[in-house]
């Protein structure tokens, strides 16, 4: 979390402020913004690979007082006015594509606006992934699957309690009760109760029209600004068979028990 107070920068309006970011995900929030602040992205990798990231950037749903830009030698491209209240939604561009810049816009009362977003460094690879504009909602092949069991964030064999849907964000809410956990990244499904019962809450597109269904899945997907996205997600059996197929013919990329 990187924080700052243009209060400080009260007497000077125009002034200018760079902010260093080496982690690869975290949050800004501005206080009181006055001026502006360059947001520099700085990564502890190797520049070489700076072409193969993207960056995305989700600004928190009360946030006011500045125009989110991408600035590149000079140029600015606005990616998020003030006022803007799209909720959940989420801006990404490639990390060569220049950097963040940031300018309060004039205020009568300073005091009562904050500016913040998280932000995400990701392969463009992951990207593609997260934001498949073509088809987001068609079924994986099986290729697919077994690919997305060995890279995702999380992959678990569950059924589904639950679906919440959210019009206003346009996404759905999948209530998951999880049989086996094979792997996950955060700590999205925990024991709950005193059953002792795996549970955990993934989104997908509101579009994709998920309805609570019988039987176990295998989910797989990624984690997003703290939450977990849908990727793969075919039934449990079906995945079995393909796993089952590929490891007789060698072709499993990794191993799982898929039992």
């Amino acid at each position: 979390l990187s924080s700052s107070s243009g209060l400080t920068h009260e007497t000077h309006r125009k002034d200018v402020e760079q902010v260093y970011l080496r982690c690869s995900e975290g949050s800004i929030e501005w206080m009181y913004p006055t001026g502006a602040l360059i947001v520099n992205l700085r990564p502890n990798t190797s520049p070489a690979s700076y072409k193969h990231l993207t960056v995305c950037i989700k600004p928190f749903k009360d946030s006011a007082g500045a125009n989110i830009y991408l600035e590149k030698t000079g140029e600015l491209k606005l990616l998020v006015q003030d006022g803007d209240r799209s909720p959940s939604r989420v801006y990404c561009f490639g990390y060569d594509q220049g950097g963040l810049f940031v300018e309060a816009t004039p205020q009568q009362d300073i005091s009562r606006k904050i500016t913040g977003f998280q932000y995400e460094l990701m392969s463009k690879g992951i990207a593609a992934d997260l934001h498949t504009a073509s088809a987001p909602c068609r079924p994986c092949s099986d290729t697919e699957v077994l690919l997305a069991v060995c890279t995702s964030d999380f992959v678990i064999r569950g059924s589904i309690q639950n679906v919440t849907n959210e019009a206003e964000e346009q996404e759905s809410i999948i209530h998951v009760g999880v049989n086996k956990l094979y792997r996950q990244k955060s700590k999205v499904f925990q024991l709950t109760g005193e059953s002792g019962n795996w549970r955990g809450q993934i989104k997908t597109l509101l579009k994709c029209g998920v309805k609570p269904g019988d039987g176990d899945f295998l989910f797989t997907g990624r984690m997003h600004f703290g939450e977990a996205r849908l990727g793969c997600a075919p039934r449990f059996k079906d995945f079995q068979r393909m796993y089952k197929e590929a490891k007789d013919k060698g072709l499993n990329p990794c191993e799982i028990g898929p039992d």
